[in-house]
């Protein structure tokens, strides 16, 4: 796990920071979940889980979200991160990018930001061509995923029948995205010449669109 931890100040045990970070990261990569998928996951009993989670509401870190029922019944309670839950996880020094960002615009205008972007755009294209070289390209998002998780995104890949999932758990610049969406426009452009021409990258979920995530297809064009 590439996170950040910090210890809830509850008089907790030892043991019970690390349930709670284990909590935390499995909400975050796994979106709302029940409080008896976290006892199964954790391999905890449901009354140990159910206190789990009452601590982790009372510290504001979760809350509950009902999920709407297709059919008869209760709704079932989930639970998902807060945005102080959220920021649990690194977020690349949030206050001063967004400060650095508004002094470039303040200075040099939209076309100096501009200019930022394209050389942070050159700079990861030569990244990312060295580290995705490999000729398949089942290897190379492969690659690619490795080096967006070095970068703090918890990124991963999945099939999808034949299409992929290129799926971003976290942003670690969601700061400056919001601010500048030019960066996430510069990212997309990078992923799709990473593929190269026999497939192409489409962005289905934003976390600037509310999303829980960025998730990716690719899909062969031929």
């Amino acid at each position: 796990m590439n996170y950040t931890s910090k210890r809830l100040d509850n008089g907790d045990s030892a043991a019970a920071p690390q349930t709670t970070e284990r909590i935390l990261y499995f909400i975050k990569t796994k979106g709302p979940v029940s409080t008896a998928s976290l006892a199964k996951t954790l391999a905890m009993t449901g009354e140990a889980a159910r206190q789990q989670v009452q601590k982790l509401v009372t510290a504001g870190l979760i809350e509950g979200r009902m999920e709407a029922q297709s059919g008869a019944g209760r709704p079932r309670q989930n639970w998902v991160l807060t945005e102080a839950g959220h920021a649990r996880f690194p977020d690349t020094h949030a206050q001063l990018t967004i400060k650095l960002i508004g002094s470039v615009r303040q200075l040099f205008g939209e076309e100096g930001l501009n200019q930022l972007i394209t050389q942070r755009e050159e700079e990861s294209r030569s990244a990312y061509a060295l580290a995705c070289s490999a000729p398949d390209l089942p290897t190379r998002l492969a690659q690619l995923a490795a080096i967006r998780d070095e970068e703090g995104y918890m990124a991963r890949v999945e099939a999808d029948g034949e299409d992929w999932l290129l799926i971003e758990d976290h942003c670690p610049i969601c700061a400056a995205a919001r601010t500048c969406q030019g960066f996430c426009r510069s990212e997309l452009q990078l992923f799709q010449e990473v593929v190269g021409p026999i497939a192409s990258v489409v962005r289905e979920q934003h976390v600037l669109a509310n999303a829980m995530r960025c998730v990716y297809r690719i899909k062969l064009t031929a």
